[in-house]
């Protein structure tokens, strides 16, 4: 069973990667938030805005993710739809760092009411994704700030220390996104 401390710690984590990666958003000029980095590959490609944008998206994702995990032990996460969120990283590029900060510390606070409100038991629930295979809340929770740490060190121009752990090769979630948005508009 998790432990209060193991929370604590994962509060603490989550409190710590965030202030960075706001940190490091917030040291680019506008024009080095919309910079498209050179030879980078899928999520790499994103310019500084749109990771803000889909670091906001997979939060939003994530808590809908762990709300499926406290309904029913062992959720399938297939089942759950993508979360939007009021600037997609589509329209990233039109934002300023502070309109995406802001949107970012608005669900964090969402995140945190909901481990606020969960009892210990609750982050011993599973829900199996097919990117990510079968996983406790609490490690769900963990992705967070691993996440955090991934697309602060791309902000910076960094090849980050974490790598998700996918099933299998890891989607190009760029190229995902741009046949996504055509698809919208077809």
């Amino acid at each position: 069973m998790a432990t209060p401390e193991q929370v604590a710690e994962l509060k603490e984590k989550m409190g710590e990667q965030r202030a960075e990666l706001i940190a490091a958003a917030r040291s680019l000029s506008e024009e080095d938030a919309r910079r498209v980095p050179v030879d980078a590959e899928g999520e790499e490609q994103w310019t500084a805005l749109e990771q803000l944008a889909h670091l906001w998206e997979m939060e939003r994702t994530y808590d809908a993710w762990v709300r499926a995990a406290l309904a029913e032990d062992g959720a399938d996460l297939a089942a759950v739809t993508w979360q939007t969120v009021e600037i997609p990283v589509e329209a990233a590029n039109g934002h300023t760092v502070e309109e995406l900060v802001r949107g970012l510390e608005r669900e964090r606070a969402y995140t945190l009411g909901l481990i606020d409100g969960m009892p210990l038991a609750a982050f011993d629930r599973t829900a199996v994704s097919p990117m990510f295979g079968k996983l406790t809340v609490l490690q769900w929770l963990r992705s967070f700030y691993r996440h955090d740490r991934q697309h602060g060190a791309q902000i910076l121009g960094r090849k980050s220390d974490y790598q998700p752990n996918f099933q299998g090769k890891e989607p190009n979630q760029r190229k995902m996104r741009i046949e996504l948005v055509a698809r919208r508009k077809a």
